[in-house]
């Protein structure tokens, strides 16, 4: 028997070392509860995403489907899965609180909940791969300190959770495929079907199961063994088909078109941002570089983990070329490939298809699951290459865990911006460099910090803020914080914005920065002088004082000066109940090579400086600087913005949608503008401008077809073909109603695919999206698309409707008059006929408007009845009845005409002009050319 003190020492080794294995058994478990304790304290510091009431109207609209119950959503969120967003809703509902600071908190907390369980299952699948703890735990923790992505796993309840779901669906299918029994290929059934909901791109997982079964049934040795992988095949893809089913409620009444109408829009998902800033150039959505992904993935993945994946990727594609048939049988080799097929292909396909894409990568974040699975791979095979020297093993643990240290580091000190964080592959030391370059807060997550800022500025004191985005952020406050920060227009002491490239603001008006990399991210700026610094004061009165020693380009409430290129907006006895102002400017070049790629649309748009206006006692300043290829025609705006519950709460809202109901417009009948016009106004930077154009049509152009109607001509002082629409004494109502625009091009090809069918390129547009009121008027420009046109049909639903054609170009005009001197003439009438070139010219020496306001018909008689088309043979002859302006045009004051003849041989041509109710006004007959 041992000696009492011999004793207790073995009890105690042999109690820590039971410890020691428990801890080291369940490590995988306690680093994920340390994360999840650390995600209830920090889930506070976030702010909501622009999409979080989004995903709230998709949980409610399916949650009110399921019950019979009325709902309101759009088309396109329709085809958007509910699998995770249901729980939210039902844990909020649960939860009992309507203040949306705990709902907010308790979404937050869940979202960062399902991220650690997903990080939990990588684990699981890494320990289960390479049997190697360390390599488990590399895994876990490079999967969980992402930067981007931890800050994701608390405020993106739309791809973080498809993160998740897509590593638990991994994990699962390892173990169906390492078991083998129905049991486990049913729970991989549910998983994929839970993952097709929230994306339908889970359907690639499903294929890549069946493909797999498929492999295992061609070399099965027997025909029990190939009806054993059939049978678990029918019951995967039965699991999977009734999960998804279930989980998709709005895909109950006809399941195969939801699912066509899903794998449609993620081919080709409707554009939602106008660009997108990458490498320095911006870039629409739908047409991004084929290396945006690879890019974005490089410069905003920790180095250590882009190394040691680059070195898995590696190792493994060496493998598979020493042994190709190993990726043809159900062993870990062949799921290494899988897991490298579901890293490369979904961003290699978006590349080739060009996909719509925004926001850096965040619709490809699912690829970073299997990516730490083969970097934990690049570990193992690292450290097989040390296997024999223990030293350089322990070396390169001890190195894999120093670079964990430092991305947690960098963690720690982006807290709460991590979504923001970019590696040493992009310039991040030269000032705003980076934000010059790539996106930055594109969910407006800084503009909480802005709030915070505020409150720990000015203890006590109640303050009104001012920006885009800041009644999303003021509404996840505390309560008693948010008392002190009341909504309201008028008199405002801050405003928070997300400074734009494409207008630099001046420095005085900086208030505080809130940086990352010495890149802004929000940018505070106070609005009256009560809370500015007399420096600030000083700088605005001379601001004024300069702009004012001129005249004002327009008079209105607020007069404007144009100050070296420098817009200011200026109102002298400003009261204090003055509304919330957005003043604007719309640019119109002649020439549109001078705008910025993105813009060549036809008009560049410079609105939304409300936040940026200042009040000085009783004198109220806005500032807009103008771009440099702003020369030519200007219209100027101000609103006064509406009040956003009054404006967007349709009929039969839901109880819990209290806020932030600006993108109900979408979903809730006849959109209304976000603010009502109070006066715009048009001035041109060169002579002659916009202004003269439309004065002069206006002056000359015969009037329109009825009192409501506009005046709709063609411009060509453009350099390309413009319409420019003007109706004077012009209510609202008729400036916000939906203009028709349909143009027909003289080739069906020319047209984009999606309008051939119709035959017309369908532009219908909002007056206030390419025009104004100035002086009580409306006028609105568009340019007309590049291709030859052969008609234009415009006007407003019910009320006016004209067609118009392009003129011809007079020098064409007059080289086509110049040839007609060496052919004889055909007829004589009111307008000479010539035959030439198998065209009918009519000309007209001495002639005015009047001359070919009439309609022309034109009846042509064939040699054989049987060249007609088949509809017109019965009455014996083509009818090419057409306006004048369709095939001709004026000139020195003639009128000319060239209309193209068919051709088949002609026997006869009659033609001349008609009034409709009144008969011809003259016709002749001519022979035709056989």
């Amino acid at each position: 028997m041992l000696p009492p003190p011999l004793s207790i020492s073995l009890q105690l080794s042999v109690k820590s070392r039971a410890a020691l294995n428990f801890l080291t058994a369940h490590s995988g478990l306690i680093i994920c509860a340390l994360f999840l304790l650390a995600g209830l304290v920090l889930a506070g510091d976030y702010g909501i995403a622009t999409d979080e009431e989004d995903q709230r109207r998709i949980a409610q609209a399916n949650l009110n489907y399921i019950l019979g119950q009325d709902y309101i959503i759009d088309e396109l969120h329709i085809l958007f899965g509910a699998a995770f967003e249901l729980p939210l809703l039902l844990a909020e509902r649960a939860l009992g609180r309507e203040d949306y600071y705990y709902i907010h908190r308790l979404r937050l907390t869940l979202t960062h909940l399902f991220f650690i369980v997903g990080a939990f299952f990588c684990y699981r699948l890494a320990y289960r791969l390479f049997d190697n703890r360390l390599i488990a735990l590399f895994a876990l923790l490079i999967f969980l300190l992402h930067p981007r992505l931890y800050a994701h796993s608390f405020v993106n309840s739309k791809d973080l959770p498809f993160l998740s779901m897509l590593v638990i669906a991994l994990y699962l299918l390892e173990r169906a495929f390492r078991r083998d029994t129905a049991g486990a290929f049913i729970l991989l059934g549910i998983a994929v079907g839970l993952l097709t909901n929230l994306r339908i791109m889970g359907v690639m997982l499903l294929a890549a199961v069946l493909a797999m079964r498929g492999l295992d049934l061609f070399y099965a040795g027997n025909w029990p063994e190939r009806k054993a992988i059939l049978r678990t095949a029918g019951v995967f893809i039965l699991a999977a088909g009734l999960t998804w089913y279930a989980a998709t409620p709005f895909a109950w009444a006809n399941p195969v078109d939801y699912l066509a109408a899903s794998l449609n829009l993620t081919a080709n998902h409707p554009v939602v941002p106008p660009w997108q800033l990458f490498q320095g150039e911006r870039f629409p959505s739908t047409d991004l570089p084929p290396h945006y992904n690879a890019v974005w993935f490089g410069i905003t993945t920790p180095p250590l983990i882009m190394l040691l994946g680059l070195m898995g990727i590696s190792a493994g594609a060496a493998g598979f070329c020493r042994r190709p048939g190993s990726l043809f049988r159900n062993t870990r080799r062949r799921f290494a490939g899988l897991l490298l097929a579901a890293f490369l292909l979904p961003p290699l396909a978006a590349a080739l298809l060009g996909s719509n894409q925004y926001d850096n990568w965040r619709h490809f974040y699912f690829i970073y699951a299997p990516f730490c699975l083969l970097a934990a791979g690049g570990l193992g095979w690292l450290v097989d290459r040390f296997s024999p020297w223990q030293p350089g093993r322990a070396g390169v643990y001890g190195l894999a865990g120093l670079g964990v240290g430092l991305i947690a580091w960098q963690l720690i000190q982006l807290h709460p911006g991590q979504h923001d964080y970019f590696n040493f592959l992009v310039d991040r030391t030269t000032p705003e460099r980076l934000r010059t370059q790539y996106e930055m807060n594109y969910w407006q997550l800084a503009y909480r910090e802005g709030l915070e800022y505020l409150r720990a500025r000015h203890p006590g004191e109640t303050l009104v803020v001012r920006g885009e985005g800041i009644g999303r952020q003021r509404k996840i406050l505390p309560p008693a914080a948010r008392q002190r920060l009341p909504a309201g227009g008028g008199r405002a002491d801050y405003a928070i914005l997300q400074p734009e490239l494409s207008q630099p603001e001046p420095d005085f008006r900086l208030a505080y920065r809130r940086q990352i990399y010495n890149n802004t991210r929000m940018a505070l700026r106070p609005l009256n002088a009560a809370r500015m610094t007399p420096e600030i004061i000083a700088a605005y009165r001379e601001l004024y004082r300069q702009a004012t020693a001129g005249e004002p380009i327009i008079r209105a409430d607020y007069n404007v000066y144009l100050d070296n290129r420098r817009l200011v907006f200026v109102r002298e006895n400003c009261p204090p109940e003055e509304p919330e102002a957005w003043f604007g400017v719309r640019i119109f070049p002649k020439r549109l090579e001078t705008l910025p790629p993105l813009l060549r649309h036809g008009y560049s748009s410079y609105a939304g400086i409300r936040a940026h206006g200042v009040r000085l006692d009783n004198l109220c300043l806005a500032v807009l600087q103008l771009p440099d290829y702003a020369r030519d025609d200007l219209i100027l705006f101000r609103s006064t913005v509406r009040n956003a519950a009054e404006s967007y709460r349709p009929a039969g809202l839901p109880d819990y949608a209290r806020d932030d109901l600006i993108l109900f417009h979408r979903v809730s009948g006849p959109y209304r503008p976000a603010s009502l016009p109070a006066w715009s106004e048009l001035y041109s930077l060169s002579r002659p401008g916009l202004g003269e154009i439309i004065a002069d049509h206006r002056r000359n152009h015969p009037p329109p077809v009825n009192q409501d109607a506009f005046k709709v001509f063609i411009d060509r002082d453009a350099g390309r073909n413009r319409l420019l629409y003007a109706k004077d004494n012009c209510t609202p109502a008729a400036y916000e109603t939906l203009v028709t625009l349909h143009i027909y091009p003289g080739n069906r090809a020319d047209l984009p695919a999606e309008h051939r069918d119709n035959g017309f390129d369908n532009r219908d547009f909002a007056l206030s999206n390419y025009g104004g009121r100035p002086g009580g008027a409306c006028i609105a420009v568009v340019f007309l698309p590049d291709y030859p046109i052969a008609a234009i049909r415009t006007g407003q639903e019910g009320i006016w409707q004209v067609n118009l054609y392009p003129p011809a170009d007079p020098e064409q005009l007059r080289a086509a008059y110049a040839a007609l001197s060496a052919i004889q003439l055909a007829a004589r009438a009111v307008f000479d006929l010539y035959l030439q070139d198998g065209r009918l010219i009519y000309l007209r020496e001495t002639c005015a408007a009047a001359d070919t306001a009439a309609g022309f018909f034109l009846h042509i008689i064939p040699v054989e009845v049987t060249d007609l088309p088949a509809e017109r043979r019965p009455a014996g002859f083509a009818n090419l009845d057409f306006a004048f302006a369709r095939y001709g045009g004026a000139f020195d004051g003639k009128c000319l005409a060239a209309v193209p003849l068919p051709e088949y041989p002609i026997k006869t041509i009659r033609t001349g002009q008609h009034i409709p109710g009144q008969g011809e006004v003259w016709a002749a007959e001519l022979a035709g050319e056989r």
